[in-house]
């Protein structure tokens, strides 16, 4: 593309008058410019000349413009007018006052509320642009930004036109560019964003979009590009070949639903994806509402008071199920009698802390199917302690949880807390709710136990 001519302060284009460069980049420079009829700021991009040459272009561009206008979303960046001047065609578009998520991401990975808001807002609008027809086709952090209010999509899909396909001679011609550590601003920064069917040059759909914006949610996340290379060919092929490291290798406190959602995001095959916006915004909602529902627990306990009968019936409770546990370890001694294990029986109650082992907020002291672990009820929260170790762990969030009970692989506890089944993983990931149960539900629970994971 021959270079630009820049424009100086106080050029006019139609009714708009150059203030200031805002930027550069393949697809033209971007000013900010004041509308001399209405008395606000916009936004304007000169385009690259080959658009004003080329009518078929030309034509696609306006039809383009056309039906972008009429996207009215709060996340996309509005369009608000096409003009031509001395042979060279321009966009006035809502001047956007923020930075970009690329610009961010410089500093690393987001917080994960933000990362839920963020994508929901994106995958909204895209959602907005696909139910009308048009896909943006180069979603990528720098065409994201980020203001007080929320995130604008920019450049959606505006004066791009049907790429060559990309052939194994292209690809590899591709692979002798230099790198963008050597050359800022080549394609490959664009390269990792793409999906597969687009680097391969194929039909494009809503699913292309989807890929691309779980490149950029992993992005947020771990602070890493989902797809790396040295060149083209090597991000290419990283696209159609390999799978991104987990999540949760890098970020092990990210709930395990938002790598499952961008591993989703990312599947090489389109049919394997979500197949709408609309799915992953409602995915990313239910998965931000359950970690704000976790977090908004108090971390606070308050000591339960025990009088008169109760507390005698508590005690005598306890030592029944402490009597009960004490058989089964020595049960499992006689059955395992060739291996040495280290097992303290005398149980405590937490510091400060009493039993709840029956009445609304408790339950019976529940052992771990390989025998190793125990969690119970006391001072109003859950507690885990392993026979190995003479301290237990409270479990967080899990203020007034009742019955709690194990999954069959030891890896996960059930309770239920205000009427709702909740589950957690015992590494001290946040609690996250299934469904509604009753009241008192272990038998129930236990009957419909499933490993969802």
């Amino acid at each position: 593309m021959p270079p630009l001519m820049a424009l100086s302060s106080g050029t006019k284009l139609g009714p708009y008058e150059i203030v200031a460069p805002l930027g550069a980049g393949g697809m033209g420079e971007v000013y900010r410019a004041r509308d001399t009829r209405l008395d606000r700021a916009v936004a304007i991009k000169i385009l690259p000349a080959q658009f004003s040459s080329d009518p078929f272009r030309k034509q696609r561009f306006e039809r383009e413009a056309k039906t972008i206008s009429s996207l009215n979303h709060p996340n996309i960046c509005t369009l608000h007018d096409i003009g031509s001047q001395n042979s060279m065609d321009y966009l006035v578009m809502e001047c956007v006052e923020g930075e970009t998520l690329a610009k961010r991401l410089e500093k690393g990975a987001l917080p994960v509320e933000q990362v839920l808001k963020y994508g929901m807002q994106i995958a909204d609008a895209l959602d907005k642009a696909h139910r009308s027809g048009v896909v943006h086709r180069d979603l990528k952090p720098g065409n994201i930004m980020l203001t007080p209010t929320g995130v604008k999509l920019l450049d959606f899909g505006l004066a791009k036109p049907a790429g060559r396909p990309l052939t194994g001679a292209t690809l590899s011609a591709a692979a002798t560019q230099p790198s963008p550590a050597t050359e800022p601003g080549t394609i490959v920064g664009t390269f990792q964003y793409m999906s597969p069917e687009q680097v391969e040059g194929k039909e494009l759909d809503a699913r292309s979009d989807i890929f691309s914006l779980g490149a950029v949610l992993y992005e947020m996340v771990t602070g890493k590009r989902a797809f790396e290379g040295k060149s083209q060919l090597s991000v290419a092929s990283a696209i159609l070949e390999k799978e991104p490291e987990p999540i949760s290798t890098i970020k092990p406190l990210a709930p395990p639903a938002l790598n499952f959602a961008v591993k989703k995001c990312l599947a090489k095959v389109p049919d394997e994806r979500w197949q709408s916006a609309s799915d992953l915004a409602s995915e990313l909602k239910w998965i931000a509402e359950s970690s704000s529902s976790s977090a908004s627990v108090s971390a606070t306990s308050s000591g339960a008071r025990f009088r008169g009968p109760l507390a005698w019936k508590i005690a005598t409770f306890g030592l029944f199920a402490i009597a009960a546990f004490l058989g089964y370890v020595h049960w499992r001694d006689v059955q395992f009698a060739s291996r040495t294990q280290v097992v303290r029986a005398f149980i405590n109650a937490p510091e400060k802390t009493r039993f709840n082992f029956v009445g609304d907020t408790a339950g019976p002291m529940a052992v771990s199917p390989d025998g190793t672990r125990l969690v119970f009820s006391a001072g109003g929260f859950l507690w885990v302690r392993s026979l190995s170790e003479t301290s237990p762990r409270r479990l967080e969030g899990t203020q007034d949880a009742t019955f709690p009970f194990w999954s069959p692989d030891g890896r996960f506890i059930g309770t239920s807390v205000d009427g709702k089944l909740k589950i957690m993983d015992i590494s001290g990931a946040p609690p996250v709710t299934l469904c509604g149960c009753a009241r008192h539900p272990r038998s129930e629970l236990g009957r419909r136990w499933h490993d969802p994971f």
